[in-house]
């Protein structure tokens, strides 16, 4: 029996305007090369960084957010080594005095959270030819290390989901992992269960989507574990994920701290955060996904399952709650029972498949809440409300409108009703028989039967009172 051991390092790109020392643009979406670069972070003689004063708050933000310690005092260091996507020959970035220390996410401790920044790029041609591309060389880098407090490639994955919702959140970072803006490095190893310590570490490098991580953790365990069967002993390495093969490959063998050769950056001074106003930051904190989450659930009434969709995505459980707040200034104290399903099964099913996002949604809070509020005051049935939806999405029209244009109205009127009622039950007598025998299923088959005269238009729970009167009378 063994025991796993993982721990991760998760390199985030922030969204700021520029870059981390230089006025250079920080664009993700840049697609021409070497466009977005200055002397300063094509590393240049003779030019001087400068400290992007939005990156800093940015992770004084992540601090808060996960309850950890901010440094009163913090400053940047040289890690020296050399790449061709690292222009200077050396990364400014944070060792001694990280920016922040402590704090726990999903069970797992953080050890700390610094801020560095990002090397540039290098595509690989048909002919063998490394081209560098430095557009993303500089930009803003946050680095959060945890402790090896992690068992399982599922929990892995899910404090990479909470910690990437909280940037969301915070609007600190896309984290969009497709294109970089959020890479995983897993720090993996394993013992027999009648051991003491850890195993020999073995790293496994940006790993790209939570689809990578889970794979790369489970492979590396069973790697591990199976060379220990063998008498082997595990390598400290560095290795990499091949996605095609589901396998991690050896690169190098792994640096150690001393490695880098650490010292304080000369062109930089330090940090004294408590001259900072840090807590109007604080103050600026919004709600954080886990409240939302038992808020939703308490207030609204959400099942847990409903409660985590609502509130994986920001612009979602915004435009959930001022929909809720309009529904419910219309029907004061009406369950939002009808709300809830309308939206999660209807409207963000319709705006899949139009492959839009809700903020792309033409249909807004307010004209979805009088919506719901047409269905749950019986003014329109569920039969009809797919259809208005749609053309809702399509123009971003009110449904009142679109209701009184289409001339389309519930019919609920019984002496109306009954009379459809009566022409039914005359044309067949068969269903009649086979209901007063009992067979339930051909009450089904005649309201059936008036909604289709009505074009969709009767008030099926009338239809159905009228039915068992007409038929036990």
């Amino acid at each position: 029996m063994y025991i796993p051991t993982i721990g991760l390092e998760i390199h985030v790109e922030l969204k700021t305007h520029t870059k981390m020392f230089c006025g250079c643009k920080n664009d993700p979406y840049e697609t021409r090369p070497n466009t977005n670069v200055c002397p300063i972070c094509l590393a240049h003689p003779g030019v001087l960084p400068t400290m992007n004063e939005e990156a800093i708050k940015s992770v004084v933000k992540v601090g808060y957010a996960l309850e950890s310690k901010i440094a009163d005092h913090s400053h940047f260091d040289r890690k020296s080594y050399f790449y061709p996507d690292l222009p200077k020959g050396y990364q400014i970035s944070q060792y001694e005095e990280p920016l922040v220390e402590g704090g726990m996410l999903k069970g797992v401790r953080i050890t700390r959270v610094h801020l560095e920044e990002d090397t540039g790029t290098l595509g690989h041609d048909k002919e063998g030819m490394s081209l560098v591309d430095y557009n993303r060389a500089g930009v803003p880098l946050m680095e959060l290390v945890t402790e090896p407090d992690i068992h399982t490639p599922e929990e892995a994955v899910a404090f990479g989901k909470a910690l990437q919702r909280i940037l969301r959140y915070l609007g600190v970072s896309d984290a969009n992992m497709e294109q970089g803006q959020m890479r995983v490095e897993a720090n993996i190893s394993v013992r027999k269960e009648e051991g003491e310590g850890f195993g020999t570490k073995v790293e496994v490098k940006n790993l790209n989507s939570f689809r990578a991580v889970e794979g790369a953790i489970r492979y590396e365990l069973k790697r591990q574990e199976e060379a220990l069967e063998r008498g082997e002993k595990v390598v400290q390495e560095t290795r990499g994920w091949d996605e095609k093969k589901q396998i991690t490959i050896s690169q190098r063998s792994k640096e150690s701290a001393h490695d880098y050769r650490y010292f304080p950056e000369p062109d930089l001074p330090p940090l004294d955060l408590t001259k900072w106003n840090r807590e109007e930051i604080k103050n600026l904190l919004p709600e954080l996904p886990e409240a939302k989450y038992h808020r939703f659930i308490n207030e609204f009434g959400c099942t847990p399952a409903q409660a985590e969709i609502l509130t994986e995505d920001k612009s979602v459980a915004d435009y959930f709650e001022n929909a809720v707040s309009e529904f419910q200034e219309k029907k004061e104290n009406a369950s939002c029972s009808t709300l809830i399903n309308y939206y999660l099964n209807d409207l963000l099913g319709l705006l899949k498949e139009k492959k839009i996002t809700i903020s792309e949604s033409k249909i807004t809070p307010e004209h979805f809440a009088h919506f719901v509020a047409l269905i749950d005051e019986g003014k329109l049935l569920s039969r009809l409300a797919k259809d208005l939806l749609k053309q809702m999405a399509d123009t971003g029209e009110d449904p009142e409108t679109l209701l009184e244009q289409s001339g389309v109205q519930v019919i609920g009127d019984e002496n109306t009703l009954k009379l459809i009622v009566e022409e039914i039950i005359g044309v067949h007598p068969k269903v009649v028989e086979d209901y007063k025998k009992g067979k339930t299923s051909a009450l089904q088959f005649l309201v059936g039967q008036g909604m289709a005269k009505t074009k969709g238009q009767a008030d099926p729970s009338v239809l159905r009172a009228l039915f068992e009167k007409l038929l036990t009378d």
